[in-house]
């Protein structure tokens, strides 16, 4: 049964009575054809409108949709042979970031993922894509073997931020987190990212500081979440819906900024409703900046990417 978000509701009574009337007809052969045809009609305007005027506080929402694609499910559709690659040598694996060796469309890559699990054990056991020192420590790792064999990056971020208890915060969370930031920035091989659903804080610049950063158009990239910034500055985490608005968290915010490089259309009702549709078009938006960033000289890669970090915000601020 599909999960309806709360302003979805008008969409979710038409396509309620659509089924019915569907099952109606089956069941008494009665041919109500044009009626079910003039409630579709209605209601894929209906779709088309409501996510058309999407306010920042709904595109939160469809972020954070359980029925998004996850990085698994990327990982499964677009990438030939993977062989995950677990541990950070240290301390431990962090089953909240995947990691492994694999071929897109031909090209070997490393690729890197929050994962935020599909069902209810799933996230239990990924912890909510809220990954730990030894999760960014494993980013790293892969990070440098990338480097060491020349071989591309993707990144899947989809967190709402690193994980914040106690024990994580005794082995190193910042610093570990600062490593995959570094780490990102001195490799002198193609890396992209992709914000596939939530980008949250340091978190998710730990594996998005990257050569070319393409966002889903209902994804969301903020320096913390909503609840977070309304807890700090309110005092009240009631005002979420106001933080979303000033943080200017959305792909066409964050593109106007040059935060982000590319925007990747999702599928009309967002990519929970076309996972494959989804999964498709973000293979098709991937492999030609994979195969031009290729082609640069690995000193210039780098030095092309500092001045892109040096130079964030002057595009919006004319």
């Amino acid at each position: 049964m599909r999960h309806f978000l709360d302003f979805e509701q008008p969409i979710a009574e038409l396509e309620s009575k659509i089924e019915e009337l569907r099952h109606l007809s089956d069941a008494d052969e009665i041919n109500i054809a044009e009626e079910v045809e003039r409630l579709e009609v209605k209601s894929d305007r209906l779709l088309r409108q409501t996510y058309g005027n999407l306010s920042p506080w709904q595109k939160v929402q469809v972020a954070r949709h359980p029925e998004r694609p996850h990085s698994s499910d990327y990982v499964s559709g677009l990438i030939e042979d993977f062989v995950p690659l677990a541990g950070d040598r240290v301390f431990a694996e962090d089953q909240a970031i995947l990691g492994g060796l694999g071929r897109f469309r031909g090209r070997t890559v490393i690729v890197l993922g929050h994962e935020k699990g599909g069902d209810t054990d799933g996230r239990v056991k990924h912890n909510f894509g809220m990954a730990r020192p030894e999760g960014y420590r494993k980013a790293k790792r892969l990070m440098e073997l990338a480097d060491r064999f020349r071989l591309p990056v993707v990144t899947l971020v989809d967190t709402a931020g690193a994980y914040p208890g106690v024990g994580a915060e005794e082995r190193g969370q910042a610093e570990a987190i600062a490593r995959s930031i570094e780490t990102c920035l001195e490799v002198s091989v193609p890396l992209i990212s992709i914000i596939i659903g939530e980008g949250g804080s340091g978190g998710a610049v730990a594996l998005a500081a990257a050569d070319r950063v393409l966002m889903l158009e209902h994804a969301i990239y903020s320096v913390i979440s909503p609840e977070g910034c309304a807890s700090i500055l309110w005092k009240d985490g009631s005002y979420a819906e106001q933080a979303a608005d000033a943080l200017k968290l959305t792909s066409a915010d964050l593109a106007k900024l040059g935060v982000v490089d590319q925007v990747i259309e999702e599928p009309l009702g967002g990519a929970h409703r076309a996972p494959g549709e989804m999964i498709e078009a973000v293979g098709d938006a991937l492999e030609p900046v994979i195969y031009a960033l290729a082609s640069e000289d690995r000193d210039n890669l780098r030095a092309m990417r500092r001045r892109k970090y040096l130079n964030i915000g002057k595009k919006g601020l004319g």
